[in-house]
């Protein structure tokens, strides 16, 4: 019992540093964020739900014993994750902003709340503890399914630039850690999710494997044929080369313009004549 006991502490030290970095791995995605101004096509779901299950865990670590560990990595996990969401709040576009007000008023604010009342008032002792893990259970799962929402967007767009890989990997990491931590203290609700969470960092990193490929290809130039052969004057500018009968009417529309230009100026001319000679002829009947 001692020695699965210190294999416990083991695990669950070395799931918080896991963990912590989990938390920290989401850093690249908010700093690109930051710099365009604009949450483009991430999803604040994981964040939001990541938010909820560490407030929850937090609470079934006070009704438990021996869970010091849950209590000091879900505190890390539920500051940092609401520095997350608030940056998402301030750079989303309105519509996503929305959507993640309602999340946070449906689970954080809601949920949680109507957890915390049912529970201390409706179940006491030993089965409030059970109540409260099974529900810690259900949304850790939660938390490991958040992702397929991106998974699903990679598959239909065959692209992996919003799919945010180091979290995939430490949760991964991180879920084999939890697991062996619950495992070995006997507690169903830390280790069962954690199964289902390492299944799902194994899908999105074959998934990010597959697509990587596909994003990083070269572009292909394609070549447009001009059925007109080009000239090239010395300034680079092109021009398409005039045919033979293009530069007859060319020619033809010059004359008729230097016509015209003519017929206009002599007559222009005569009138001018004209006016002259009434001048004078009004000049000597005076």
């Amino acid at each position: 019992m001692a020695i699965s006991g210190h294999w416990a502490f083991v695990f669950g030290v070395l799931g918080n540093i896991i963990s912590f970095i989990v938390f920290l791995s989401p850093i690249p995605t908010f700093n690109k964020i930051y710099k365009k101004k604009s949450t483009e096509g991430y999803q604040s779901i994981p964040y939001v739900i990541a938010l909820f299950s560490c407030m929850l865990w937090i609470y079934y670590a006070f009704l438990k014993t021996n869970t010091t560990l849950l209590i000091t990595i879900n505190s890390f996990g539920m500051l940092i994750e609401t520095i997350y969401v608030g940056l998402f709040l301030y750079y989303a576009p309105k519509k996503a902003r929305v959507n993640t007000v309602k999340m946070l008023l449906l689970t954080v604010v809601g949920g949680f709340g109507a957890i915390i009342v049912v529970t201390q008032f409706v179940f006491k002792g030993v089965v409030r503890g059970q109540i409260v893990g099974w529900i810690c259970l259900i949304f850790s799962l939660c938390v490991f399914v958040a992702p397929l929402g991106i998974v699903r967007q990679v598959i239909k767009t065959k692209s992996v630039e919003y799919m945010p890989i180091l979290l995939s990997v430490f949760l991964t990491i991180s879920a084999v850690m939890w697991f062996f931590y619950g495992l070995l203290l006997k507690d169903v609700n830390i280790a069962a999710p954690n199964i289902l969470g390492f299944i799902f960092g194994i899908l999105q990193m074959i998934l990010y494997a597959m697509y990587r490929k596909k994003d990083n290809k070269p572009i292909v130039n394609v070549n447009v044929e001009v059925q007109n052969p080009v000239i090239i004057l010395d300034d680079n500018k092109k021009i398409p080369e005039l045919t033979e009968e293009q530069i007859i009417d060319i020619v033809k529309l010059g004359k008729l313009v230097c016509s015209g230009k003519i017929q206009m100026a002599s007559t222009l001319n005569q009138n001018a004549a004209k006016e002259v000679k009434l001048t004078n002829l009004q000049a000597e009947e005076a």
